[in-house]
């Protein structure tokens, strides 16, 4: 899958091409079988090898609002969602305008420029991105100067049900947008949608995120879970949740959406299929796309966009102080990142933007936690590269460090590779092997040993104890386990329990 991301940066830092089959219809424009936009029939403006197009021109420049609204998602409601108040269709009044703003007779969604990558030289001279000191979505991108552009959607609502219901809702949904030029008469410039990550209850291990291809379909559909509102990528607008193909990175990490648990449900620890209410298409909401915007025809009757469906309105995200006089509100927009966006960062064409796409946040993946084993101590379990994380590409699970040390004055230590199911599940299996080193003070001997058994963890955010998320993690958990030890792989002498409870994912 990332090889598929990296041959997009390509494309889009090279230009556009492609040798896909085409569909000639009048007018000299013709439309890929898999990308679903229409282009003009040019050989230098084929575009269906590049995952995610959404918008290609002429024009140089263009305001952050019309750049939003190009790559702007559909959201989709649970026909259960208590906010929908039954209604469908053009009657659908959400996501809401936050209480402090006017209420349009529209849904309102806001937006907000993150970052933006400017080629060398570009970004000192102030060229990628021009500022309106009056009207923040009236700044301007310049598509010249500019390699890649994260842009968030953020959605807010009044209230959520079920465990942990509160007064205000934000949620959002964050994309990585690739920027290519060429040298060709009829489309110049041009931007992809590379990944979309749907955000779920805050806790990044349950990020849904979804690296684009040829087969998905724009503008890009988000499925709101019932109730709780977490946002959840749909590749192929289908209105259902497939694992591995509608998320596809940390797919068993990944929240999905469950509707059921505005009831208080959950059921298991990952996702399955009977937690996800079937979508109908009336309880869909449309973003604003710009006239001359390719995908608009395929959401069109008589060439009215969008006909039977409320289109919501597009404003820049606000400033947290205009929530001061609702401390109940203003956590939910404090907490959502800088409030002076966009940070500008000046980089080479090609290094910069790879390096962003691989970009993770899951820097605080490492677990302490109180160890017995018949001996006291203490654990670490840190990523497999040390700074990184290494996911098994088959089954989905993780290989992490562990290391621990016991007996007087933690005199023993051992080195495991220990393996588990998911970082997020409130339970899930494990098995770790490894050396073990006993000293019993004159001398050290080596054993070999392997521990299986169950990891149970809970996210404390929204308890009495979320104070302790201060510590760096979301979660803390309790490792239950049995152990075997002996001087080989094949010759156990022993066996035991081992008990850990602690703070960390592992």
């Amino acid at each position: 899958m990332r090889s598929v991301v990296v041959m997009t940066t390509v494309l889009l830092v090279g230009g556009f091409c492609s040798i896909d089959p085409m569909l000639p219809l009048a007018g000299g424009v013709a439309y890929s079988q898999t990308s679903r936009i229409a282009r003009v029939a040019d050989p230098c403006c084929e575009l269906g090898e590049v995952p995610g197009i959404v918008w290609y021109g002429l024009d140089s420049t263009m305001t952050v609002e019309e750049f939003a609204a190009h790559c702007g998602p559909i959201l989709w409601f649970s026909p259960d969602e208590p906010l929908l108040d039954d209604a469908r269709g053009k009657d659908i009044m959400i996501p809401e305008a936050f209480p402090f703003e006017d209420s349009p007779n529209a849904p309102v969604v806001y937006f907000r420029i993150r970052e933006v990558i400017a080629y060398e030289g570009a970004g000192k001279e102030g060229a990628a991105y021009i500022e309106d000191p009056n009207d923040r979505s009236q700044s301007i991108i310049d598509f010249r100067y500019t390699a890649a552009v994260d842009v968030d959607f953020f959605f807010y609502y009044s209230s959520e049900e079920g465990f942990g219901g509160h007064e205000h809702d934000v949620e959002s949904v964050q994309m990585k947008v690739g920027v290519g030029r060429r040298d060709c008469e009829n489309c110049r410039y041009g931007f992809a949608v590379l990944s979309v990550t749907g955000k779920a209850h805050g806790i990044l291990w349950y990020d849904n995120t979804l690296e684009t291809d040829v087969y998905t379909v724009f503008p890009m559909t988000i499925l709101v879970e019932e109730g709780k509102h977490a946002s959840c990528t749909d590749k192929n607008g289908d209105g259902y949740y497939t694992p591995g193909y509608d998320v596809n990175r940390r797919t068993n990490d990944a929240w999905g959406v469950r509707d059921v648990i505005r009831s208080g449900t959950l059921g298991a620890g990952g996702f399955q299929s009977w937690m996800a209410k079937v979508r109908k298409p009336d309880t869909r909401v449309f973003p604003p796309l710009p006239e001359g915007n390719p995908l608009r025809q395929w959401y069109s009757e008589e060439g009215v966009y969008a006909r039977d469906y409320a289109i919501y309105e597009l404003r820049p995200f606000p400033r947290p102080e205009l929530a001061e006089d609702d401390p109940k509100l203003l956590p939910f927009i404090a907490d959502k990142g800088s409030p002076d966006w966009p940070e500008m960062v000046e980089a080479d064409e090609f290094k910069k933007v790879t390096d962003w796409l691989d970009d993770e946040t899951f820097v605080k993946s490492l677990s302490i936690a109180f160890r017995y084993d018949g001996n006291a101590g203490v654990s670490f379990v840190f990523p497999l590269f040390i700074v990184k994380n290494f996911e098994d590409p088959l089954a989905g699970g993780w290989l992490v460090n562990r290391i621990y040390l016991s007996d007087h004055k933690l005199r023993d230590i051992s080195w495991n590779i220990l393996y588990t199911t998911s970082a997020s599940r409130w339970i899930d299996g494990y098995f770790a092997l490894g050396p073990e080193w006993d000293n019993d003070g004159t001398t050290t001997t080596t054993y070999f040993v392997t521990e299986t058994g169950i990891k149970f963890r809970a996210n404390l955010g929204h308890t009495a104890f979320g104070f302790l998320k201060k510590l760096g993690t979301d979660f803390w958990g309790l490792r239950l386990g049995v152990k075997y030890k002996g001087s080989g792989a094949w010759n156990f002498s022993s066996i035991g329990y081992a008990i850990e409870i602690g703070a960390g994912s592992w």
